[in-house]
């Protein structure tokens, strides 16, 4: 890979830490926040889950402007969003006024989560484009990481604390709008939405000289076949059931682990296990370690072992994890390191498995000429029921006749489905482009099983 190829793609990956940094950035602010405006454990999860009310808004929609104006100045207005929202929400006087920057910041978080990928995958040669398009997950951990460790170090600042820890997301988001201004737009929206196939063939001798030309032609040979399927309508139809499907299953079981009750709760989620609440700040941020150093591993197997065996350790690693986490609440082994050690387990089996996966799978499986609203799709489901658990979390938790046991419990029952859907209905994406994927699973050509057959590499990256 050229340094140019790495440069591009860490830096919309940056939207990624943006992502990161709000989602996690809230664990240390909400129990002040909750305290201060004296808020009802129902109206304080609302009001948490607010960011993820955007998300599923950004996510919906935007792959609408991202088709239209084109990826690049589409994630130039999502570091606009973070900043906005950052600078409001620290400054924010009442709940309401809170709840609204946070929903701003929502929005950028569900449109980078689609456009972000997207715009890796369609830059990225096949051989490397797990571990690139895995470079969006890598930075939404060292965000949430970040999140962690800062509001460790500004928790005991004082009563203001909270403030400081939501507005100092702003400074990487005005970093990441200024460095997008040298990045390159999208060669395959180029080629598919503006016929600019000169201005396309200078990114992609850049980004896949070896390909380059096998490129073209196999996007230029989608292109008069496509056209009449691309419009929203067109989309849900049964031609494109099956990856829709995926989309949704992989994002709707990336929520039912619990992994954002764990992120946004992190806090109070040790302090129900007996941990003190400095203690807990610190758990937090090894919390994030963990899922940094295993997203890194994740990152380093994605394009060698496939997605498809990352999914199936994770399974595995969540169904042990989250079982022993119900059992250490409901025998009340409580107070010591049995929880803390258990979560990190978790979270390694969400960063090797979900974690490293979903973007990059879900990236992967929709042709050129919809990928922008199958994007939305898996994005959108992603955040809905990660709103859901988000708001119903602390009344759960905090409720005598539910509590952490009977809640760790049932994800780990989810995890068991998740188990038995990657042995036998995911397909493996590994190493093949993306237009013969397209072929591939919209069944154009014949299938082998649940495993799209990896090929030489002779059309479009």
């Amino acid at each position: 890979m050229n340094q140019k190829l790495v440069f591009w793609s860490i830096v919309v990956a940056l939207g990624g830490l943006l992502f990161g940094m709000d989602v996690a950035v809230i664990s240390g602010a909400e129990q002040e926040i909750q305290k201060l405006w004296n808020l009802s454990d129902v109206v304080h999860g609302q009001a948490i889950a607010s960011a993820l009310y955007g998300t599923i808004i950004g996510a919906l929609f935007g792959g609408i402007p991202a088709e239209k104006f084109g990826r690049k100045k589409v994630l130039i207005w999502i570091g606009i969003l973070f900043f906005v929202s950052a600078i409001g929400s620290a400054l924010a006087d009442d709940v309401v006024s809170f709840m609204i920057f946070r929903f701003l910041g929502g929005l950028g978080v569900g449109a980078s989560s689609v456009v972000a990928p997207m715009f890796i995958s369609e830059i990225a040669p096949a051989k490397n484009r797990g571990k690139l398009v895995a470079t969006f997950q890598f930075n939404i951990v060292f965000g949430i990481l970040l999140a962690y460790f800062s509001n460790y170090f500004l928790s005991t600042i004082g009563e203001d604390a909270w403030r400081w820890m939501l507005g100092i997301l702003a400074v990487p988001a005005l970093l990441f709008v200024a460095l997008m201004f040298f990045v390159p737009e999208s060669p395959r929206w180029l080629m598919v939405h503006r016929n600019d196939y000169t201005k396309a063939r200078e990114i992609l001798q850049v980004s896949d000289p070896e390909g380059v030309d096998d490129a073209i032609q196999a996007i230029h040979k989608t292109i008069d076949e496509e056209k009449q399927q691309a419009t929203l309508a067109s989309f849900f139809t049964k031609r494109f059931t099956k990856p829709i499907i995926l989309a949704f299953l992989i994002a709707f079981f990336n929520q039912m682990s619990g992994i954002n009750a764990i992120i946004y709760f992190a806090p109070r989620v040790f302090v129900l296990a007996g941990i003190g609440k400095s203690a807990a700040f610190l758990q937090s941020a090894g919390i994030g370690l963990a899922n940094l150093v295993f997203t890194m591993l994740g990152l380093y197997l994605i394009d060698r072992i496939g997605r498809k065996k990352l999914m199936l350790i994770g399974s595995i690693g969540y169904i042990i994890s989250l079982g022993a986490v119900a059992a250490a609440f409901y025998f009340q082994w409580l107070g010591g390191i049995v929880v803390p050690v258990l979560l990190f387990l978790f979270i390694a089996a969400h960063a090797i498995g979900q974690g490293a996966v979903i973007w990059v799978f879900i990236s992967e499986i929709f042709p050129n000429q919809v990928r922008s609203y199958g994007q939305s799709l898996g994005s959108s489901t992603h955040w809905v029921m990660a709103a859901i658990v988000t708001s119903v979390f602390p009344f759960f938790a905090n409720n005598p006749s539910i509590g952490p046991s009977k809640i760790f419990f049932f994800f780990m029952l989810m995890m068991l489905w998740q188990l038995f859907w990657v042995l036998f209905k995911m397909p493996e994406t590994k190493g093949v482009p993306l237009e013969q994927l397209e072929a591939q699973l919209l069944n154009k050509s014949s299938q082998k099983g649940n495993t799209v057959t990896e090929k030489p590499a002779t059309i479009a990256r």
